[in-house]
């Protein structure tokens, strides 16, 4: 009797794997090209956020989704997970500091308040980003500070500001604080701050898709990405890699991501035997501050939601060269551990984050999840010491391995196939030590 279980177990382990082979074989470098070259097109205009570019990438991914057969999130009448945020359009400032004038072209106020007048005699905090400081982590710090801020920055740092000025002034709880960066002015013992903005909620959409679990419904396992970019800019800023190109495709960052996604729904749905449910989600506005991502997670409860594969930048090879990934806050949770496991033996290797001193494991939509206790990850290859078509015009299709970009979706796919099962649970994350 023994030896009749071991066989059908032998048995039903060779079906799977059979199973799981055949599967494999559509996700190709033909059909990854095929969405990719979809999403990174010039007529999406770099689908930022509350364009009609971004639009058009959601109803491609919604049909993607559609096909693939999966059901849409909570029974919704649709693929489209729908929200609003507030945002501010500045129209008149005026910034006067010690009796002078500040251009336009050396400031950006953040601001959600239909009018503006702050002097030094308000309650205004004066900071400085001086030379040699970190400047990310302070800029960032001080935007999303509650309080009133005039942030003095250091001319150093003035190749920041255009950047700055890009951001796109959203807020899901808009506050009544006023944040000013003024750059280039060391002091400030007398000033006045004058604005006025027009202040409007504007809809925004994930794209959601489901595969509902086996025997294990209630236990989710996420794969994602994001599918927003950053837009139209000027042929000027394509110049440091000279090309005359406007348009921020985003062909890496993340269209590689959402195209991952769409190609492992496919493959799930074809192999049909998930025991945990399955959800399928890109998310938008994650450039503009990880909105959508945020919002999604306040739609499951984190304790339900078993592991997140979020997938970011995976079309150049990595530092190790092709069959390679990393996985972004590796010692946060057992997760890497056992994807490497169930990849012995293959040809692919997930290794540790190798720059730590990036704080990616924050910079990306695992983070949001993170924080609540899931054991979220991203998954990337993004030589981020010199990544050089970054946040550029030339992140464009022609810059990216489609083979390889098929290699490292067919190992996400199998590396995870003991957590989708069931037979293996990842470790939480200790939310108490997150930043």
């Amino acid at each position: 009797m023994l030896k009749q279980i071991v066989l059908l177990s032998l048995s039903a382990g060779m079906l799977f794997t059979v199973h799981a082979q055949s599967a494999l074989k559509i996700i190709t470098a033909k059909q990854v090209k095929k969405i990719e070259k979809v999403l990174s097109a010039d007529d999406m205009q770099g689908r930022r956020t509350f364009t009609p570019g971004i639009d058009k990438a959601s109803a491609f991914i919604e049909t993607q989704f559609r096909k693939a057969g999966l059901q849409t999130f909570n029974g919704s009448a649709n693929y489209r997970q729908e929200f609003s945020m507030t945002q501010a359009e500045t129209q008149n400032s005026k910034i006067v500091i010690d009796g002078k004038a500040i251009p336009d072209s050396l400031t950006a106020i953040f601001s959600y308040q239909p009018s503006v007048s702050l002097t030094e005699k308000s309650d205004v905090e004066i900071v400085k980003i001086n030379a040699g400081d970190k400047f990310g982590p302070k800029f960032y710090e001080y935007y999303q500070s509650k309080k009133n801020l005039l942030v003095l920055v250091d001319s150093s740092f003035s190749n920041r500001l255009k950047n700055i000025q890009h951001i796109d002034k959203i807020t899901s709880s808009p506050g009544s604080n006023t944040v000013v960066f003024v750059f280039g002015t060391k002091e400030a013992a007398a000033f006045s701050v004058e604005c006025t903005n027009t202040i409007s909620k504007k809809s925004l959409n994930n794209v959601v898709g489901v595969l509902p679990g086996k025997s294990k419904p209630d236990e989710y396992v996420v794969f994602s990405g994001h599918y927003d970019h950053l837009g139209v800019g000027s042929p000027a800023e394509g110049a440091p890699h000279g090309e005359k190109d406007s348009i921020y495709n985003g062909a890496n960052d993340d269209a590689a991501g959402t195209t991952a996604v769409i190609m492992l729904a496919r493959y799930f749905a074809k192999l049909n035997n998930n025991e945990r449910t399955l959800v399928f989600t890109t998310f938008v506005a994650e450039e503009l501050g990880g909105f959508g991502s945020q919002y999604f997670s306040k739609q499951l409860a984190p304790e339900k939601v078993m592991a997140m594969f979020n997938i970011e930048m995976i079309g150049t090879e990595s530092k190790w060269g092709t069959k390679s990934a990393y996985i972004t806050g590796f010692e946060k949770s057992n997760m890497g551990k056992i994807l490497q496991e169930n990849l012995k033996g293959s040809s692919f290797n997930f290794y540790p984050d190798p720059y730590p001193e990036q704080q990616l494991f924050y910079r990306s939509d695992n983070a949001t999840l993170a924080r609540l206790g899931v054991p979220a990850h991203t998954i990337s290859t993004s030589k981020m010491d010199d990544e050089k078509n970054y946040h550029t015009a030339s992140d464009e299709i022609g810059t990216l391995d489609m083979k390889n970009m098929a290699e490292i979706i067919k190992a996400i796919a199998l590396s995870s196939a003991t957590i989708i099962s069931g037979k293996d649970t990842p470790s939480r994350v200790d939310a108490t030590q997150l930043k």
